[in-house]
């Protein structure tokens, strides 16, 4: 019976011709809400999934779970226990370890529940675009407690175009919410920067490669229920407006986050300069040269500068940043 249904199941994918979906889950102490995870990336509708899953040296049951879940889906559950490198060389890690046999992929986190449609919707988006060229797509994300309580949707609400000119200096998608093409993969996956002291995070690094040599979609509709709990590493936050600005100030005075965007920046260019226009080249050099130069140069380029983050008070931030130049 087993054998029959397995036959079915396979001729069932060839007449749908359902695209297939590689998922790149990068995983650290998770083994409280693995399972839950798991379990909603398996239920995914009308795609042809293969989980490839690195451990990044996790000391909870974590990789005992994982074996449990690989034994009971060993065709769609691939496990790599490694030692602890830290969420962006993981990540980029399991880029280099993708197979370019699928047609998309994915990035997911640990503790979180996707959404039955989350990546047939994707897919569909995808498909709508012009083929042969690196394609990415991410959504908003549904906010929940550990329980899974309704939070907020966020981000709620994206103005401008997620273009370049955004990618540089902001990043809005959220890297759990992420889908590519293998074009887009292949983009950044011949250019991994040699080291990643200079990358700010592997979502944002997809972001400014698609979106510069390719074309972002942005779904508003939450294709996953993003969990907060007190172990998160990275997430969004559903703090007010003056706590979450008090934080960046505080975190500006102590320097942690001085001179990312221009060593991302340098580091981009250095690798992807020469496939870019002649326009968007200008620009991003004009942008490291005048942050190099004086204070009245900073000052002088700034309001004339082609690069934007998404809210009027992210922009004004920016541009003080710019001209104290500690970008």
């Amino acid at each position: 019976m087993f054998i029959i249904q397995s036959i079915l199941s396979y001729k069932e994918g060839i007449i749908l011709n359902r695209p297939s979906v590689q998922i790149l889950l990068s995983t650290y102490n998770g083994a409280v809400y693995l399972e839950e995870q798991i379990e909603s990336l398996l239920n995914q509708k009308d795609v042809d999934i293969q989980i490839l899953i690195r451990d990044d040296g996790s000391t909870d049951s974590t990789v005992v779970k994982l074996n449990a879940l690989k034994q009971q889906h060993p065709h769609q559950i691939i496990l790599c226990p490694e030692s602890n490198k830290g969420v962006i060389e993981s990540f980029f890690n399991l880029i280099q370890r993708s197979s370019e046999t699928f047609d998309y992929y994915a990035f997911c986190d640990q503790d979180d529940v996707w959404m039955p449609n989350k990546l047939a919707q994707a897919v569909s988006l995808l498909n709508e675009k012009e083929e042969g060229r690196p394609l990415m797509y991410c959504s908003a994300t549904q906010m929940v407690s550990h329980t899974l309580e309704p939070l907020k949707v966020w981000p709620a609400n994206i103005p401008k175009p997620l273009s370049f000119y955004n990618a540089l200096i902001e990043n809005v998608c959220v890297g759990c919410t992420m889908v590519i093409n293998k074009q887009a993969l292949q983009l950044v996956k011949k250019k991994i920067p040699a080291s990643l002291k200079n990358v700010i995070m592997h979502d944002w690094w997809i972001y400014l490669c698609v979106s510069a040599l390719g074309e972002v979609v942005f779904d508003p509709k939450p294709s996953i229920l993003y969990r907060q709990h007190q172990n998160n590493v990275l997430g969004g936050s559903t703090d007010g407006w003056a706590s979450k600005w008090r934080k960046r100030l505080n975190r500006f005075v102590k320097g942690k986050n001085r001179y990312i965007l221009s060593k991302q920046a340098r580091q981009f260019i250095q690798l992807y300069g020469q496939d870019l226009s002649p326009r968007m080249y200008k620009d991003i050099d004009q942008f490291l040269n005048s942050y190099q130069k004086g204070l009245f140069y900073r000052v002088e380029y700034i309001w004339q500068s082609p690069f934007y983050r998404q809210s009027q008070m992210d922009n004004w931030i920016y541009k003080l940043v710019f001209i104290l130049g500690k970008l």
